[in-house]
């Protein structure tokens, strides 16, 4: 992949924290995004930038920075999973946010053929093959082929405001 293109500047005066506060009230879904590493290991981040792009072709993405450690990983990955965590798995997702020497240490999980870990526990997950990348900014862009997927009727975890929160019908809110 070539070297990103040059970013302009934000104009003079652009409040980044403000800019940052007011995305922050978008609320997301929290991920996991998995992949094999280079020498064979798992390796995985949390991400809440997943988005569905088609349902046909059935294809997905989500983005990194160009400064994370572990970009190249998922760059010359031919598959990553994206693990959209259960309201039960906030310590999980703090997990793989954070530094970590083993993040998959005792993360109950299992290796497809592909080699990208699916994490047990989750609300769903998406196997993907890595399709494209494209940057953006100070990221990169993750084009996934989905090729096999599984959900379940779990509250997913959310984020909203710089604070987790529990994904739920607003009917089921109203009967508490």
């Amino acid at each position: 992949m070539p070297d990103p293109p040059a970013a302009a500047p934000a104009p003079a005066g652009f409040d980044m924290r403000d800019f940052r506060d007011a995305l922050g009230t978008f609320a997301t879904g929290v991920t996991i995004i998995t992949a094999r590493g280079r020498a064979g290991e798992p390796v995985g981040l949390t991400v809440n930038s997943f988005a569905s792009v088609s349902l046909d072709p059935p294809l997905v993405l989500w983005s990194q920075s160009l400064y994370a450690q572990s970009l190249a990983s998922f760059q010359e990955a031919s598959h990553f999973v994206v693990n959209v965590l259960a309201a039960d798995q906030v310590d999980l997702s703090r997990r793989f946010a954070g530094a970590h020497d083993n993040r998959f240490l005792d993360v109950e999980h299992i290796v497809p053929e592909h080699g990208a870990p699916v994490i047990a526990g989750c609300a769903a997950h998406f196997e993907c093959r890595n399709e494209a990348r494209y940057y953006g900014g100070d990221h990169v862009i993750f084009l996934g082929r989905v090729e096999r997927y599984a959900h379940s009727s779990k509250p997913t975890l959310m984020f909203c405001h710089g604070r987790y929160m529990r994904g739920r019908p607003l009917e089921a809110i109203a009967e508490e």
